[in-house]
């Protein structure tokens, strides 16, 4: 029994190391069973550079880490089967022919598994499109701006008085108070606070192994903001919480004929005009998905770029003296931002393109492939997780010196790409960011806002990732009242 025992675990282990395809599998090692090497994928490191991990099975299959043709490898992440590729044109082609988003079990347990997000590719064009009214260049030109400018003055001035503020935090604030009011409209008091604590404290563990564990990071994060709950519903009591808010703010309103927000608004408007496309159960599913993954991301992207102009002190001259021109050119000294201003910010859309290429370490093309695609002699299997990741923004051939923080390498080029053969720090294909504009946008006026102050990040701020951007020293700046702006 014994030895029967061992020839089945030895046989199970062996399957595992060598799984069955229809063709010849890319170079690469599937780890321990179950576990695969997520554990070595997750070690922190150097956020402006690739992980150890990359780097090491790069350079043992493929000899060259430099090359602008670098292939692809197999793993296992999270559980399941992977292919991570450093190769730009494999990246495009994948993200132009699939379009079911690679994600992790534990995302798929906080998101729902009927998430228009994670759905068919129908369905996702759908919401896009829904989306792309509220964040698209008119919808941010008509809607959005204004509301931006007004809570970045209102949270700096906030800052300015209190002598520092956390950039990550107070980007947070505004993205979600700009969105909050946006989509869901005027709310309660203690329903919008509460609402906004749920989706500013969700901490980026939620992308980790998918076994809620003591140890990992779902079951930490949900314990923290959940503490009433016992650990076995801990998870799933996190994601009804806040979808109860939404849904009893959304039935209320509609029941009583208050006005809904802006977003809500062009979801029910559309079903009025051609039938009822979304329910209001999929509406909040999908509007709860949004705010996650936004706040998850801009403000971590802006916290580092705001570390990168403290460090360098020419960028950060050159934006002053940007930033001074448009506020000496309005004819009231504290009107607002138009959209007029923001697009004159040339050099704050060079630093920002500059910020996104390098902190592009991570994945940018995220898919789970659905059908058997062949690369040269090698097969990818039906199924498995694709992870592009850009390495082309380090490549030397398209970017001199491409580790150096250069904004000016910017100049003379089209700012308003959001995506191109050598640039995709918002994704690729189908699945291409509907709010990447809206990030590049709540960034700029953020960087604005700020130069109307005198402001310092300490010189020991560190950016690690795992898989997440993350600042463990924290990402303050010390900021005074006293402007130069106003001398």
């Amino acid at each position: 029994m014994v030895s029967l025992f061992l020839v089945k675990i030895f046989h199970w282990v062996y399957q595992w190391r060598n799984p069955k395809t229809n063709g010849k599998l890319p170079p690469g090692s599937m780890g321990f069973p179950f576990i695969g090497e997520t554990f070595e994928f997750f070690k922190p490191h150097d956020a402006l550079q690739f992980s150890t991990f990359i780097k090491d099975r790069v350079l043992r299959f493929f000899a060259d880490f430099s090359s602008i043709h670098l292939s692809f490898f197999r793993t296992s992440l999270f559980g399941d089967k992977a292919i991570i590729s450093m190769d730009m044109e494999l990246n495009l082609e994948m993200a132009k022919a699939n379009s079911v988003p690679g994600v992790t079990k534990s995302v798929i347990r906080l998101f729902g598994e009927n998430n228009l997000f994670l759905q068919s590719k129908e369905s996702h064009k759908h919401v896009r499109n829904l989306t792309f009214q509220l964040l698209g260049p008119q919808g941010l030109k008509s809607r959005m701006i204004e509301d931006v400018d007004l809570l970045a003055r209102t949270y700096m001035e906030e800052g300015a008085r209190n002598g520092y503020l956390d950039v990550k935090e107070t980007s947070s604030k505004i993205l979600i108070g700009c969105l909050a009011k946006k989509v869901m409209g005027e709310m309660e008091p203690e329903a919008a606070k509460e609402l906004a604590l749920c989706w500013r404290y969700f901490q980026s563990g939620w992308f980790r192994f998918f076994l809620n564990l003591p140890g990992t990071g779902v079951y930490k994060m949900m314990k923290v903001l959940f503490v009433q709950y016992t650990e076995a519903d801990i998870s799933w009591q996190a994601r009804k919480r806040m979808m109860k808010l939404l849904r009893k703010t959304v039935l209320t309103k509609r029941a009583s004929g208050e006005e809904l927000g802006e977003f809500f608004n062009i979801i029910f408007g559309e079903m009025e005009g051609e039938g009822e496309t979304m329910s209001v159960e999929n509406a909040v599913e999908y509007i709860y998905t949004f705010f996650l993954v936004a706040n998850e991301t801009t403000p971590r992207i802006l916290a580092a770029t705001v570390k990168f102009i403290s460090d360098h002190p020419k960028v950060k001259q050159e934006l002053q003296r940007e930033h001074e021109e448009i506020v000496r050119g309005k004819a009231e000294k504290e009107g607002g931002l138009t959209w007029e201003d923001y697009k004159s910010m040339h050099f704050t859309q060079m630093v920002i393109n500059e910020s996104l290429r390098i902190i592009s370490t991570a994945p940018t093309v995220l898919r789970v492939l659905e059908h058997d695609f062949q690369v040269g002699d090698y097969t990818i299997p039906a199924g498995w997780t694709f992870m592009g990741y850009p390495h082309i923004h380090f490549n030397s051939e398209k970017y001199e010196d491409p580790y150096a923080f250069n904004p000016w390498r910017w100049e003379g080029k089209d700012l308003g790409a959001i995506v191109s053969k050598t640039f995709i720090p918002f994704g690729a294909g189908r699945r291409l960011c509907v709010g990447a504009e809206f990030a590049k946008m709540q960034m700029a006026v953020f960087i604005h806002h700020l130069f109307r102050y005198r402001w310092s990040m300490k010189s020991g701020t560190t950016i690690i990732r795992s898989f997440m951007l993350m600042f463990p020293g924290g990402c303050d700046v010390q900021i005074s009242e006293d402007t130069e702006v106003d001398k």
